[in-house]
């Protein structure tokens, strides 16, 4: 077991439960941005590959995004966690199994959906052919089972190898995808492959730091407790998930290869933002369950907060002032974006801060088992969903209105997040 300080045990309560937050969640803030570059190295690609492959590649990233791959990790966060403090470990051995099982057997009924349909998808998403989309389909398996071992990692509170496993995974997929499009003119497909290397070492080092868990003889666990516990787990991330990713997939249906290119590398820059505040929420949701599941006290939502808010407005101020400069200078994007770059990045930074705030809260809320606030998620992302796809047949044309719908109900997010955590008391479940 590594004993970096990144990688503490269950520390004490007090200051040095928050020295421990701190320097756990310094080094996640670190090794996401690192890795996180790495990935948005992919993106100097934009500017040897035809604006329309660059478009596929960007409509194909974000479906693998739209996989619950966040729900999932929190799951076996939650599944973590909680089996660190019962001593539950043979019970979520079994969990992991029977999971493994049932993410293959729904990965080959959904592939075998897709090709059935490959046709209709590669027209209305304005593939060319559909080699990106047969690509995609390994990264969506791999990117299924990534969280679930990472999902037990971060549970166990092992962050050191988690922040290694960004910057590997953020390394080989930058070199794969650029000897790919590079030395073999592979274009979307090639980016994509890329994306399969990154997330296959994430996975690998996932089951390789969990192997003292999934490979201990199972014992029976009680599946109607742990459905319960897993089903408003994965509605309530799977909403903010929803939120985070499914705009370009809406814009693509209504906007050509040459309004998206600029629109994915707005989109591209301004989540970069949630890679300096995710990891303070990531460090703080298995804390919260494993206290909660020993009756503990804790009181790290209002550093996590205030954490979160400080580095969401002011890293967005800086994106919208530098970031034009940036794609200037360092050429990460062709120049021809820059336009519609600067008109987007306001809305789409603006965007970004109110969901990083609600993410807090709701790693808050469901980690102390406060389930109340999942219809009202749900309901959330549907009508967003149905409003975004209103305001496009309205507003032909206008692609800001994708982000000005998403930055309203970004925002109702968080106001409602807000009440359940502050102004509506419940009991713990």
């Amino acid at each position: 077991m590594a004993t970096d300080a990144a990688t503490d045990p269950i520390p004490a309560t007090g200051e040095k439960e928050h020295a421990a937050f701190f320097r756990q969640s310094g080094w996640l803030i670190i090794a996401t941005v690192v890795g996180g570059v790495m990935s948005l190295g992919i993106h100097f690609l934009s500017n040897v590959v035809p604006v329309a492959e660059y478009s596929i590649y960007g409509t194909m990233l974000m479906v693998t995004t739209c996989i619950p791959a966040m729900p999932l990790q929190m799951v076996f966060t939650q599944q973590g966690a909680r089996a660190q403090a019962l001593n539950r470990e043979r019970q979520l051995s079994g969990m992991i199994r029977l999971a493994c099982l049932w993410i293959f057997i729904a990965w080959v009924l959904a592939t075998l959906i897709v090709l059935t349909f490959q046709g209709r998808i590669v027209e209305r998403w304005q593939l060319g052919t559909p080699a990106a989309l047969w690509v995609t389909l390994p990264v969506v398996l791999v990117s299924l089972l990534m969280p679930m071992f990472a999902g037990v990692q971060q549970g166990k509170q092992d962050f050191f190898w988690l922040g290694w496993s960004a910057i590997l995974s953020g390394i080989t997929r930058f070199g794969t995808a650029v000897v790919l499009v590079l030395a073999l003119h592979a274009g979307a497909a090639g980016m994509m492959a890329g994306a399969i290397g990154g997330v296959t070492v994430a996975a690998v080092i996932g089951i390789w730091r969990t192997r003292d868990i999934w490979t201990l003889p199972s014992e029976p666990f009680d599946g109607r407790a742990i459905v319960g516990q897993v089903v408003p787990l994965m509605l309530g991330f799977g909403a903010c998930q929803f939120l985070f990713a499914a705009d370009t997939m809406f814009a693509q249906s209504y906007f050509n290869g040459e309004q998206m290119a600029p629109y994915i590398a707005t989109g591209t820059m301004s989540r970069a933002l949630m890679w300096l505040v995710l990891p303070l929420a990531s460090v703080m949701f298995p804390k919260i369950v494993h206290a909660n599941a020993k009756s503990e006290k804790h009181n790290l939502l209002g550093i996590v907060l205030i954490g979160t808010a400080v580095l969401g407005i002011v890293g967005g101020a800086g994106l919208c002032v530098f970031g034009p400069m940036l794609v200037k200078l360092v050429h990460v994007f062709p120049e021809s974006y820059l336009p519609q770059i600067r008109a987007l990045l306001p809305w789409y930074a603006g965007a970004m801060v109110p969901l990083a705030l609600a993410n807090v809260l709701v790693n808050d809320l469901l980690a102390r088992a406060q389930l109340r606030v999942v219809p009202a998620m749900v309901l959330v992302t549907v009508a967003y969903a149905f409003t975004l796809n209103f305001m496009l047949h309205k507003f032909p044309g206008r692609i800001e209105v994708v982000l000005q719908t998403l930055t309203v109900f970004n925002l109702l997010l968080f106001g409602i997040c807000a009440w359940f955590v502050f102004g509506k008391k419940e009991k713990t479940n």
